[in-house]
């Protein structure tokens, strides 16, 4: 089950470079279907890393919110398409809307909507700070950098603002976020209030989330959000702290905030693959593998065609001493030869009763247990030059590694008539000289 912990600083922030233990937060941490399993105000770092790992959790997604003034929001048009050159327009499309030096300043892109790119814009330096405050946590994977305000409920055609003690942060329906003092509000409700010459004077609507105690403090400014007449408001009470707001919608996709870890602040930025060092001889021993298997391949497929060639040549003079031996091919005609060398090199010219006997004998003593295998009979055909014997054994087995015995020598061995019964097998071996 993936894990989602949304962590808000609160001020006065500290320096993460040199007392990170310092900053407190406020945090919430939403399951995969968006339930609320722990939270925490005013809690330290060390604080919610042992609440995680106390419920053995791992591989949590860190989603980390900054105060929304901290970056300003701005539109970009850009008619290109391609990533590479939108980020490289990019700059120029928005130097005018920022007072300061475009190169100082750490641009991300957001989504495009009709009015052009959605983009936010924060000082490098600045980014480089929070990015350090949520960076090296233990249990969690860092995923994102979001100013506050972008993640309040978007509202078409209004505004959405949420009271937060001395803060006041406020989104418009098309997803422009900003954060002022509470005090202030009744400055910016005369601005909303003010119609431009294009548009018909109709009232906007304003949904106003807080909790009972900040409605009771800020009653002042919700007054003057009023009084204005054009302006709709609808209070939405907080039971909990507004973080909780910020990531309920952030879970249910009810906004369209702009993730700052983008560029020289990717998550991927650092981290690349610990074989980059070794990429060329990879690509050097990649290339050496495929030749050596080509290579192994070709003379495979050579040596594969003259052992065929060879095998054809040995098979057509053997032919051609023996023509009507249709019984010897590639594969056995080495043992065959060499078994008949041996009987004429033991027997003369002919392969006659006693040469038989004597292999016969000699595979009989050969047998484990030989004692299980008896000869009835024993018959010899001059003109066949085949040696019949009538062999009773425990086991087919043994007539079987009798017969095999006598083919490694070189001789022509058969099994015919097997009988089976009950107390083994008998059979009629005929042995001739191949």
């Amino acid at each position: 089950m993936s894990y989602r912990l949304y962590v808000r600083p609160l001020p006065p922030f500290a320096d993460a470079d040199q007392n990170p233990g310092a900053q407190l937060f406020n945090w919430v941490l939403h399951d995969a279907s968006g339930e609320v399993q722990a939270r925490g105000t005013g809690d330290d770092r060390n604080t919610i890393e042992q609440t995680l790992g106390k419920n053995a959790l791992d591989n949590v997604l860190l989603i980390g919110l900054i105060p929304g003034e901290e970056a300003i929001y701005c539109l970009a048009e850009i008619p290109a398409k391609q990533s590479r050159f939108i980020n490289q327009a990019l700059p120029y499309a928005v130097e005018e809307q920022i007072a300061q030096d475009i190169d100082s300043v750490h641009l991300a892109l957001g989504s495009h909507t009709d009015h052009g790119y959605r983009v936010a814009a924060i000082d490098r330096e600045r980014m480089g700070q929070w990015a350090a405050l949520f960076r090296g946590w233990e249990y969690v994977r860092l995923d994102a950098i979001y100013p506050d305000a972008s993640l309040l409920p978007c509202k078409e055609g209004g505004w959405s603002v949420c009271l937060d003690g001395e803060t006041a942060m406020l989104v418009s329906g098309r997803g422009e976020w900003l954060s002022m003092q509470s005090a202030n509000l009744g400055m910016f409700a005369h601005t909303l209030a003010a119609p431009s010459a294009e548009e018909v004077v109709a009232e906007m609507p304003v949904t106003l989330y807080g909790t009972d105690k900040e409605f009771d403090i800020q009653q002042s400014a919700i007054a003057e959000l009023t009084a204005s007449g054009r302006l709709a408001v609808h209070k939405e009470v907080l039971e909990l702290m507004p973080l909780e707001l910020l990531a309920y919608t952030h879970h249910h996709h009810l906004c369209e905030p702009v993730n700052l870890c983008q560029g020289m602040f990717s998550l991927k930025s650092g981290k690349g693959s610990p074989f980059t060092p070794w990429k060329p001889l990879l690509a050097v021993a990649a290339v050496w593998f495929v030749v050596q298997v080509a290579l192994n391949a070709g003379m495979g497929f050579y040596y594969q065609n003259q052992a065929e060639k060879l095998r054809s040549e040995t098979m057509a003079i053997y032919q051609d001493s023996f023509p009507n031996d249709r019984r010897t091919h590639a594969g056995n005609v080495r043992r065959i030869i060499e078994g008949q060398l041996r009987v004429a090199g033991s027997g003369g010219p002919e392969v006659d009763f006693i040469t038989l006997m004597k292999y016969t004998g000699q595979q009989y003593s050969r047998l484990p247990g030989s004692q299980g295998v008896n000869f009835n009979s024993v018959n010899y055909s001059r003109s066949r030059g085949e040696l019949i014997v009538d062999v009773r054994a425990d086991s087919y087995d043994r007539l079987s590694a009798l017969r095999n015995g006598l083919a490694s020598q070189g001789l022509e061995a058969q099994i015919g008539s097997v009988v089976n019964e009950a107390s083994g097998a008998r059979g009629r071996l005929t042995v001739s000289g191949g």
